[in-house]
């Protein structure tokens, strides 16, 4: 592939192709960004190349970054080089390794020789530093040279393959050489049991614990260089982003590394097989704490002999790993690629690419590994002086707060008590007395969490019918207080569960143990409540008085479910939240199982605030990212940005010529009215009349007539799509609409959703080929669904996208509302604007709207209508809140006469072959 050069201001872009003016206008605006170390906000539709142009325009300021470094660091380091002149040299040589630079202010009034002399020292630790990252780099560079030239990693797992085979037979002839031993096993546990009672529980205090990572771990850690961190919302998403890197100039010379999940890296058959997330999670740190055991029981005498052995991965091999990590830097790989080579290698590629991440200059990963800091943190991801580019960012704030919420239902609770409690039964001797306390403590906090529902724990809770429903929001102090837990300390429990693995061990418990133990003693006790506990733990679908199953146990053939605990450890974490910045709601549905305790996080900011202070340049992109103040207000504000610091850059702006699509490609209309003269406003009040109805149909009907191929309609809900559909086809509108277009609707299922599409697809193609009155086909669609987002319906699927009303979010729902509130109270009003809460509202809405009407456009010789069926959008609010390249076309058409009349011209001349 021939590759292009485009110089922009004395700036370098090379490039795959001549690039178009809105890419050259993206690439330096992009590079001055991260230059100067600003948040930028960048809208660039699909079609426009927005991924090539992240790509180019980040990489050259990387390539110039890395220059500059380079040459600051070898003229400090010529012999007899001169003092710094000043603090900018220092500062860009610090930020190259990520640390702070040393401009610390000094004292007022501190004498000029301590001033020099602290000034020569620092210059000093630099320059000794400086000369340990050349040592550093040198060798790395040396040892991917030579991978890149022979097939070391190959021939290095097989020798390792054989030796671990080797190992495996010594030990197991040990093992039963050893079997007559005779060693007494304390309280007779049985094999495999004693892995699930809790280790001795030291200190609250927090301290550095070995959690599973060897010593060894430290000697593959290098020093982070300056990088970009690019993250997207799915694992396909991140993958198409490697394979335009692959394919861009900067392809054979860039170090990447795709981060992904246990779920998605994982090359052990036997823990991949788990099927849930948090299981596979579980298991795999267990069998690093095996190795790591078994390593240091190696070199220390066993004090008792364990019946069985416990498994330590065979992939976690730290000469293997490092192996593989070098081969993730030779050489740009998906994660496919990687899994490929991972088993090849017989290394884990889940921390091999762990510990590519020092080295890498471009890492790759999806939205929770960077956006949540404790995942962040496991991954070993270091943000200070990094550039993080965050993509497909359109629903960022929804995405922050998703991931920061958590939701309990009674059920879970009284099935988090049962087990715990026949836990603590099962192994109470053999605990310490912080594991007891605690223990306790958590069984305390269950039982005031059901009784804050207005429940007992002790008896089923499918048949405990509540006195009071409704939903009920409540601060987290006042819903502590209410719950008469205020006493106890929950950042003591929440350290507890992450350093005990209190939820993985009382999993364990009730895998082995899947009927309800037998309670001796407590056996009158409990035994009202034990058919119940049997069905829970059983999977069965009747409880104790023959009601249905708790929803949380899934369908059949589903991943097997987490423990209940799990999910309460993440509320628990969750309540530690400042009171100010997130609410409990508290779900009351009839059933004590169908109820709820809901976890909202009000403030985004809060948790994003790290990241845009720790970064050198924050980059948030997205097709479509109007309207912007959401991010401006909501996100960055709050996190404590300064305005100045903020740089929107959006095609159809002054800055950017717009879109790659000529204007005469696309015809954005606004239509106030139908065929019969009825206004269209879609309101809850006024969309389910008849009359509303038939007029969205004669519409369509008559749309359809004069738009060839693919029409798609959205619809605000599915309900309402239902509605509608069942309408016309009492009223034979459907068998109107039919002459003209197969219809099709979008499934609710996301499993069928490939399969319509195809069909949909197929239709249209035979449709273009055979003639006839069928020109096409109309799929309805609903907004915020399946096909709402991520879906391309480029050239003939989609010629013409129907809004139907605005898509306005539920303000009746408590979330909502109290979301409301809060941006009322938090953010200052400007004059002349609607209240924060009110603009929250239209903007959700609008958000929705422009996700969907971009599904048309996808290249540059597209082209398509846009029809908005509600006269609401002919307000100027509402107008300057969608994407700049289509508010400046838009068309608003009062009469119905006058709208299809553009539609009829516009499409019959782009039907004519030029």
């Amino acid at each position: 592939m021939a590759h292009h050069t485009q110089e922009d201001g004395g700036i370098h872009f090379p490039f795959p192709f001549p690039p178009y003016s809105i890419q050259k206008e993206f690439m330096a605006e992009l590079y001055q960004v991260l230059e100067t170390g600003k948040i930028g906000i960048f809208e660039s539709p699909t079609g426009t190349g927005k991924s090539l142009s992240l790509i180019c325009g980040a990489l050259s300021w990387l390539r110039d970054f890395e220059q500059k470094k380079q040459q600051e660091e070898a003229r400090l380091l010529e012999p007899g080089a001169g003092p710094l002149c000043d603090g900018r040299e220092l500062s860009l040589l610090a930020s190259s390794s990520c640390q702070e630079p040393p401009d610390t202010p000094r004292p007022a009034g501190e004498p000029d020789w301590v001033t020099q002399f602290l000034q020569k020292k620092e210059e000093r630790d630099l320059v000794e530093r400086l000369k340990e990252e050349q040592v550093r780099r040198r060798k790395r560079e040396e040892r991917l040279q030579q991978i890149r030239h022979d097939v070391r990693l190959k021939y290095t797992a097989k020798r390792l393959r054989q030796e671990e085979e080797t190992e495996s037979l010594l030990r197991l002839s040990r093992e039963i050489l050893a079997a007559g031993s005779g060693v007494e096993h304390l309280e007779q546990l049985e094999s495999g049991e004693e892995e699930l009672v809790l280790a001795e529980y030291e200190s609250d205090e927090e301290k550095r614990v070995a959690n599973g990572v060897d010593e060894d771990e430290d000697d593959l850690e290098e020093e982070h260089i300056t990088k970009i961190y690019y993250c997207s919302r799915t694992h396909s998403q991140l993958a198409q982003f490697v394979h335009e890197v692959q394919k861009s100039p900067f392809g054979k010379e860039t170090r990447l590394v795709s981060l992904g999940s246990r779920q998605n890296l994982c090359v052990n058959e036997e823990v991949k097989n788990l099927g849930s997330v948090q299981l596979i999670n579980d298991r795999c740190r267990d069998m690093q704490r095996n190795k790591h055991e078994k390593s240091r029981a190696e070199e220390n005498k066993p004090k008792r002999r364990r019946q069985e052995s416990r498994a330590a991965c065979p992939f976690y091999n730290h000469e293997q790993m490092q192996l593989l990590r070098d081969e993730i830097l030779v050489e740009v790989k998906d994660m496919e690629q990687l899994v490929t080579l991972g088993k090849e290698a017989r290394a884990c590629p889940y921390y091999g690419s762990r510990f590519a991440i020092p080295a890498a200059q471009l890492v790759v990963l999806p939205y929770p590994m960077l956006l949540h800091a404790a995942t962040r943190q496991a991954a070993g991801i270091q943000l200070q002086g990094q550039v993080v580019i965050i993509d497909e960012a359109h629903n960022l704030i929804d995405a922050i707060t998703g991931m920061h919420s958590a939701e309990v239902s009674g059920s879970q609770l009284c099935q988090a008590h049962s087990q715990l409690l026949q836990y603590m039964e099962r192994y109470g001797k053999r605990l310490k007395a912080k594991n007891l306390m605690y223990i306790k403590q958590i069984l305390y906090l269950l039982e005031k969490f059901v009784a804050v529902l207005g429940g007992n724990i002790r008896q089923n809770p499918n048949t405990q019918s509540l006195s009071q429903t409704g939903a009920e929001l409540k601060t987290i102090n006042d819903f502590l207080f209410q719950s008469q837990v205020d006493n106890i300390n929950l950042f003591k429990v929440q350290r507890y569960f992450e350093k005990s693995m209190l939820s993985r061990k009382l999993f364990g418990f009730t895998e082995r143990y899947g009927a309800v133990l037998p309670a001796s003693q407590e056996q009158s006790r409990l035994s009202g409540f034990q058919h119940f506990l049997q069905s829970l733990q059983s999977g069965t679908a009747e409880g104790a008085a023959g009601a249905a199953a708790p929803e949380e146990e899934g369908q059949a053939g589903a991943p097997r479910p987490a423990s209940p605990l799990m999910h309460i450890e993440g509320f628990l974490a969750a309540l530690t939240t400042a009171n100010q910045d997130g609410r409990v709601i508290l779900s009351r549905q009839g059933s004590l199982s169908q109820s709820s305790l809901k976890f909202l996080l009000l403030n985004p900011a809060v948790h994003f605030a790290q990241v845009v202070k720790e970064c050198r340049a924050v980059v948030i992109a997205g097709g479509t990212m109007q309207p912007v103040s959401d991010f401006r207000e909501q996100l960055l504000a709050c996190a404590g940005v300064e305005a100045e610091r903020v740089v929107e850059f959006s095609c159809g702006e002054d800055l950017c010529p717009g879109h790659v699509i000529p204007p005469d490609n696309i015809l954005p209309l606004v239509i106030c009215s139908g065929p019969s003269g009825q206004q269209l406003e879609f309101t809850y009040q006024k969309r389910e009349l008849p009359q509303m109805m038939d007029e969205t149909g004669r519409i369509l009907c008559n749309l359809c007539n004069v738009v060839p191929g693919g029409v798609v309609c959205f619809f605000p809900s599915y309900e309402y799509q239902r509605q509608v559909y069942a309408h016309w086809d009492k009223s034979g509108l459907l068998a109107r609409l039919a002459i003209r277009k197969k219809i099709f609707q979008e499934p609710k299922r996301a499993s069928q959703v490939e399969q319509v599409l195809m069909a949909y697809s197929k239709c249209i193609t035979c449709c273009g080929q055979v003639g006839g009155t069928v020109t096409g086909a109309l799929l309805l669609s609903v907004v915020g669904g399946k096909m709402s987002e991520g879906i391309n319906f480029s050239d003939d699927l989609g010629r013409c996208v129907v809004m139907v009303g605005m898509p306005y979010p539920n303000v009746k729902s408590p979330e909502l509302q109290e979301k409301m509130a809060y941006l009322d109270q938090t953010l200052p009003r400007s004059p002349g604007q609607a209240p924060p809460g009110k603009a929250l509202v239209e903007n959700l809405c609008m958000k929705a709207v422009n996700q969907s009407i971009g599904r048309a456009i996808r290249h540059q010789r597209d082209f398509a209508s846009i029809v908005l069926l509600d006269q609401r959008y002919a307000r100027p609010s509402v107008l300057t809140k969608l994407p700049a390249w289509i508010r400046d076309r838009v068309e608003v058409k009062a009469t119905f006469g006058s709208a299809f009349a553009a539609m009829r011209k516009f499409h019959r001349q782009k039907s004519v072959p030029s």
